[in-house]
C-alpha cells in the first residue's frame, strides 16, 4: 500500500468507504452512496480507540483513536460485551437501497442505536423530508437524540418500536429481529410504502439468526420479497417464541425466495404457504395487481 493512500484525508476516506459499500452490496441508489460518503461515522460513535469485528473471524479487535479505522466493511461495537454494534455497513446499506428512498419522505427507522443510519438516511430524503428514530435503550436514545441534533428533519423517540405509532410513512426499516409484523408498522404504510423487515427464528436474545424481507403496501394487498439471511439482535416487544420453531422449519426449507406476498386474511395452510401462522402468512402466491381507477 503506498505511503499516499496511507495518508489520505478523511473526506476520500469517506469516498473510498462507500465506493466499498456500492461494490458490496449493489448499491443502486447514487445519492445514498452520496450519502455514506458525507455522513462522519465518527460522530455516532464517540472517541476512540474503537472495537472493530468483521463477521468471518469471529472476534473484535482495538484500533487506535485515527478515526480512519471507520471507513472499512466493518462492526464496530457500541457494547460489544452484549454483542450490540453499529451495524455491519454493507448489510444496512443493501436494506436501505432496497427501501428505494425518495426525497421529502416520512422514514422510520426502528432500532436507531446511536443514529449512524439514521444520519445516512435523513441525508438521502434531506431536508423536506422527515425521519423518526426510535429506539428502545433509553442510553442508545439519549445518544442518538445528541448526535442527530443538528439535523432538523430528525425525530428520536425512546420507546418501543413495535409500539409506537409514527404516523403515515413511506418506508420503515426495523434494525433488529422480529418474529412477526407487528401491525403498526403494516398500518402506517401509505400505499407505495415499504417495509424491511428482519424474521429471526432462535430464542438467544443477544444475537437471532433468519432472513430479511421487504414488503411493499398496495391498495388491497402486501408484496413481499426475500433480500438477504442475517443474523441480527432481538427486536424488544416483537418477539413471540411460540414462533421460532415455525420461523425455523421455514428457513431451513430453503425457498424464502419463492416468497411473493404478506397475507393476513384468514385461511387455511396450504402448499403456497411458506410460513403459516394464526395471524399472517408468508406466501408465495403473488400478491393481486393494482387496479386502476
Amino acid at each position: 500500500m503506498s505511503d499516499k493512500f496511507l495518508h489520505v484525508d478523511l473526506d476520500t476516506r469517506r469516498q473510498f468507504y462507500a465506493e466499498e459499500l456500492r461494490a458490496a452490496a449493489n448499491l443502486q441508489s447514487e445519492v445514498l452512496v452520496k450519502a455514506f460518503a458525507t455522513v462522519p461515522r465518527e460522530h455516532f460513535l464517540g472517541p476512540g480507540p474503537w472495537e472493530v469485528y468483521f463477521p468471518g473471524f469471529n472476534w473484535y479487535w482495538t484500533t487506535d483513536a485515527d478515526p480512519k479505522h471507520l471507513y472499512h466493511n466493518v462492526l464496530v461495537a457500541i457494547d460489544g460485551k452484549h454483542g450490540i454494534n453499529n451495524g455491519h455497513p454493507a448489510l444496512l446499506a443493501l436494506f436501505i437501497d432496497a427501501l428505494e428512498l425518495q426525497e421529502g419522505e416520512h422514514i422510520v427507522h426502528v432500532g436507531c442505536g446511536t443514529g449512524y443510519y439514521t444520519a445516512v438516511m435523513a441525508e438521502v430524503v434531506g431536508h423536506k423530508g422527515h425521519v423518526t428514530a426510535i429506539e428502545i435503550d433509553f442510553e442508545l436514545a439519549e445518544r442518538a437524540r445528541s448526535n442527530l441534533s443538528h439535523l432538523p428533519q430528525v425525530e428520536v423517540v425512546q420507546g418501543n418500536g413495535g409500539e409506537y405509532n409514527p404516523g403515515p410513512s413511506d418506508a420503515i426499516l426495523v434494525n433488529a429481529g422480529a418474529t412477526h409484523p407487528q401491525s403498526i408498522w403494516l398500518d402506517s404504510l401509505r400505499p407505495g410504502g415499504r417495509l424491511i423487515l428482519p424474521l429471526t427464528a432462535a430464542g438467544d436474545e443477544d444475537g437471532t439468526k433468519g432472513g430479511v424481507f421487504k414488503l411493499r403496501r398496495q391498495r388491497a394487498s402486501i408484496a413481499a420479497s426475500f433480500i438477504s439471511r442475517v443474523a441480527i439482535f432481538a427486536c424488544q416487544g416483537a418477539r413471540n417464541p411460540q414462533l421460532y420453531e415455525p420461523l425455523k422449519r421455514a428457513f431451513n426449507s430453503g425457498n424464502e425466495k419463492s416468497v411473493q406476498s404478506l397475507r393476513t386474511d384468514s385461511h387455511d395452510a396450504n402448499e403456497t404457504c411458506w410460513l403459516h401462522t394464526n395471524h399472517f402468512c408468508l406466501s408465495t402466491l403473488a400478491a393481486p395487481s393494482e387496479v386502476s381507477n
